[in-house]
């Protein structure tokens, strides 16, 4: 191909030459010239498609596809979830999975540098949705709702380095429920927590821990151990890291890259390593320093009722008072909890270390956020980390060996007959109508053989078989799949039959 000059050069001479030449008459030496250009535009388009032969089919970082398996296991997760979060009397919402990139800045602290932006394809900045919580309070302010019991169940996206083995990933599901309104204190907190005891105890993942503290709390804390108020946020990041890294590392942080005061690390290491049920909180009331700072006895006053109401509920003893706990995100005022499963010694060598499967907390202050004269709706809430319980899930069941049925097919139409597709087309056409899940082979004459050892390898667990003797003597064998068994049943009781038995087993 010329050179970028050479083209312009004889651009410009074809653009003379058609201004000077007649109408009607066509140079040769032009047409030729187009074409060579054509061509060449056209094999450097074509170009990249031939060196395409190391290109690597798989899904981007920290995504993943869920095998027909997979999906069984995770609707049953998620309809469990679901089924809760309607008990207690909760609507269902969706929103959008990308904001206005400037409903999101400001409300994750450190962790906005997680958020994905989106290439302007219109005038807007937008970004992925970070979480389900940020978008649910642009929801309240831009409809000026004041009240609200709602749950969520989408994807979210966040930008970090995902660890796939342990259920973190960059593109993932969150389950969420929230109380917005302005209530009694601590009984919308309580019932938050109940929920995330009885979807623990319900999955069956063994023993659990709901962690609970306050940010109230939190901040008295910092600041009577003399943390300046404008580190406090960056302080909480690095205590809610504890789960993750040890306290040394945790110190090394604060006082290397935060600039903290060894000293004062030191007095809050002292602090974090209290939990406890009620009885710690009746023990911080009296704390010689924590006492005196009105954030912290708000905070323990509130605790103190939430106990009481954990125990009318029945949970106390699942619920522990952690001061290390501190939960990173900006946005959170009040309450905040995170549920861990306990492990013994010989079942953490088996299992994963997923972290929280459960968190949340109170937040009252989001909403007024987006609101423009400020108006604030109190909320709290909860997330159920439903990749981490199905990385669980997931792992318990290759250990047992456990077989998936992928689909719920109840009957199976066969023939052992040719030139029977007419009647299984009107025989599975009658129990489709009747509400039964049913398939046949897509093939014209099918072995009969061939179809009996489909029904057992899917888990079929009824067949119903039609000939040329069941067609004249207006009956259908019906089979049971596991045992074998065969029985003839007349035509018009067929679907009764099969209710029938499909409501016994």
């Amino acid at each position: 191909m010329p050179p970028l000059g050479l083209l312009h050069m004889r651009a410009w001479a074809s653009l003379f030459s058609r201004l000077l030449r007649p109408r009607g008459v066509v140079c040769i030496r032009e047409v030729h010239f187009h074409s060579q250009v054509s061509e060449a535009v056209l094999t450097s388009q074509l170009k990249p498609q031939h060196e395409k032969s190391n290109f690597i089919i798989k899904t981007p970082k920290g995504t993943r596809d869920l095998s027909p398996q997979q999906m069984v296991v995770r609707e049953k997760i998620l309809d469990m979830v679901i089924g809760c979060f309607k008990r207690h009397g909760a609507k269902r919402l969706d929103t959008p999975a990308f904001e206005l990139k400037e409903m999101l800045t400001e409300k994750y602290g450190e962790d906005s540098g997680l958020i994905y932006d989106l290439k302007d394809q219109g005038g807007e900045l937008l970004s992925l949705r970070y979480d389900l919580t940020v978008p649910f309070a642009r929801y309240l302010a831009m409809n000026k709702v004041k009240k609200m019991k709602r749950y969520h169940v989408g994807k979210v996206w966040r930008r970090e380095s995902p660890t796939i083995v342990q259920g973190r990933y960059r593109e993932f599901c969150q389950c969420d429920f929230d109380i917005a309104g302005q209530f009694d204190p601590m009984i919308p907190d309580a019932e938050c927590l109940k929920i995330m005891c009885e979807i623990l105890s319900g999955l069956q993942l063994g023993d659990f821990l709901i962690k609970v503290n306050d940010r109230r709390i939190l901040d008295g804390m910092l600041a009577v151990c003399g943390v300046p108020e404008s580190k406090f946020h960056a302080i909480c990041s690095s205590i809610d890291k504890l789960d993750k890294i040890s306290w040394n590392d945790v110190r090394h942080e604060m006082v290397a890259k935060k600039g903290l005061a060894p000293e004062v690390a030191d007095r809050i290491g002292d602090y974090i390593q209290c939990h406890g049920g009620v009885s710690l909180v009746e023990e911080m009331f009296q704390d010689s320093r924590l006492s005196q700072n009105k954030q912290a006895i708000e905070g323990l006053g509130d605790l103190k009722l939430l106990f009481e109401y954990l125990t009318l509920f029945g949970i106390a003893e699942k619920i522990s008072f952690d001061l290390s706990l501190a939960r990173g995100l900006d946005y959170y005022t009040g309450v905040i909890y995170e549920a861990v499963l306990l492990q013994t010694p010989a079942q953490a060598e088996e299992s994963l270390n997923v972290g929280s499967v459960a968190a949340g907390g109170r937040y009252d202050g989001l909403v007024g956020m987006f609101d423009p004269k400020g108006h604030k709706v109190p909320c709290v809430g909860l997330s159920i980390g439903v990749e981490r319980i199905f990385a669980i899930v997931e792992q318990r069941m290759k250990t047992s060996g456990q077989k998936i049925r992928t689909t719920e097919t109840q009957v199976f139409v066969a023939t052992p007959q040719k030139n029977f597709l007419h009647e299984r087309l009107k025989l599975i056409s009658e129990l489709w109508d009747a509400g039964i899940k049913a398939e046949l082979l897509y093939k014209n004459n099918p072995k009969l053989l061939t179809q009996l050892h489909y029904c057992e390898h899917t888990g079929i667990p009824l067949a119903v078989i039609i000939g040329e003797q069941e067609l004249k003597e207006g009956v259908i064998k019906l089979r049971s799949v596991a045992s074998r068994e065969e029985v003839a049943i007349k035509r018009e009781n067929l679907v009764a039959e099969i209710q029938k038995r499909l409501s016994e087993s």
